[in-house]
């Protein structure tokens, strides 16, 4: 089978390797618009279990990327100046250049050359190959295309955010919440190195009009959020790249594939950072795909089908939950009138995944100090 991959990212590369190592007879092109060493933001974020959701069917994998990641146990928040941890809430995080280097070189691995700095501007330059793998991200050429075809829907939120880096270590993932003159503000901040970490800056429009961020360039944004968050980043600076401020994009198709075309990661929906699941979500859509096409090894038809019949109610049922996480980041100065603990709960309560009983056994310290100080709350 010849393969066209459009995207170089975590997707487009995790594709190209485990597609290759599976099926060496394979001809497999891989074309990314970028330099190999081109990338925007900082770190990725995963869950506790960090890439064990691999485990099963790659752990070469695994055991090179876990190593490098950092791993942490708790969430902690900071509102009027109050720190509160949440505990049992672990998550790992890498850098996302690293991560992409190393999964070039799993790509190498197999024998497979990707073509950087190669921009593909029409699906008809790629006729010829049986099937196109479409990884290029939210601006996907295939999809763009083919836009009625994926029967594609897009919309933004309206709270802004910016993407920065600072060379200040935090221990965990950090929320915190500021109030200023011109509004409110919310951070999201965690290491993803041993010297590194990301520090993703919230706001609601009305501030983000108040600030006069519309008028101002990339670097007085950048000395704006530090003045705003000058106690949690201890007098560091942070470090720009690509940092825009932007309005997060809900991106959905309501079909996976058309013709001989398929969509994965965010070329085909869109979750939350609050979540920190898009590039889990990506591997996840990578690794159904491949075993869709195994299962129907004679039917390309029948293998996209399978793929968007088994990935799509696990896929829809985390984007639900970010939509849920992210109405209440729309939301934050809303709940700034609760105390720290109340506010905590109200955080990590907000996807509706996570009652009192199951917080209790996953945070039975936070738990504790909750129903120490909100009693009546606690027993709902």
């Amino acid at each position: 089978m010849r393969i066209a991959v459009l995207g170089g990212g975590p997707a487009g590369l995790y594709f190209s390797y485990l597609w290759k190592k599976r099926h060496p007879e394979a001809e497999i092109t891989l074309f990314e618009q970028n330099p190999a060493d081109a990338t925007f933001g900082f770190g990725v974020v995963f869950s506790d279990r960090a890439l064990d959701f691999l485990r099963a069917d790659d752990p070469e994998t695994v055991d090179l990327v876990a190593p490098r990641m950092e791993t942490w146990q708790d969430i902690t928040l900071v509102h009027e100046g109050e720190r509160i941890a949440i505990d049992g809430v672990g998550f790992s995080a890498i850098g996302r250049l690293e991560l992409l280097l190393l999964l070039q070189e799993r790509v190498c691995s197999v024998g497979i050359e990707p073509r950087y700095n190669a921009i593909v501007r029409s699906v008809d330059e790629l006729d010829g190959f049986d099937l196109i793998v479409a990884a290029d991200g939210l601006n996907s050429l295939v999809r763009r295309t083919f836009e009625g075809d994926f029967k594609t829907s897009l919309s933004y939120l309206d709270n802004k955010f910016v993407w920065y880096g600072t060379t200040k270590r935090f221990d965990t993932l950090t929320q915190t919440f500021v109030t200023t003159d011109v509004g409110t503000f919310n951070a999201h901040h965690y290491r993803y190195s041993p010297t590194m970490s990301t520090f993703i800056v919230e706001c609601d429009r009305a501030t983000w009009l108040r600030a006069g961020f519309a008028e101002m360039s990339q670097e007085d944004s950048r000395a704006f959020c530090e003045n705003v968050f000058s106690d949690a980043l201890d007098g560091q600076a942070l470090v720009s790249n690509k940092s825009l401020w932007r309005n997060f994009p809900w991106l959905w198709n309501d079909r996976w594939s058309f013709r001989n075309m398929v969509l994965v990661g965010d070329a085909l929906h869109t979750a939350h950072f609050s979540i920190g699941s898009g590039t889990r979500l990506a591997l996840e859509d990578v690794v159904a795909l491949v075993k869709a096409l195994e299962d129907e090894p004679n039917n390309l038809r029948a293998g996209l089908e399978r793929y968007e019949a088994v990935r799509r109610p696990i896929v829809e049922k985390l984007v639900n939950a970010s939509k849920t996480s992210a109405a209440w980041y729309e939301n934050f100065p809303k709940h700034l009138h609760l105390s720290p603990l109340d506010f905590a709960h109200s955080y990590i309560t907000r996807s509706g995944r996570i009652d009192n009983e199951r917080l209790r056994m996953m945070s039975p310290r936070f738990m504790a100090q909750y129903d120490a100080a909100c009693p009546t709350a606690a027993a709902e």
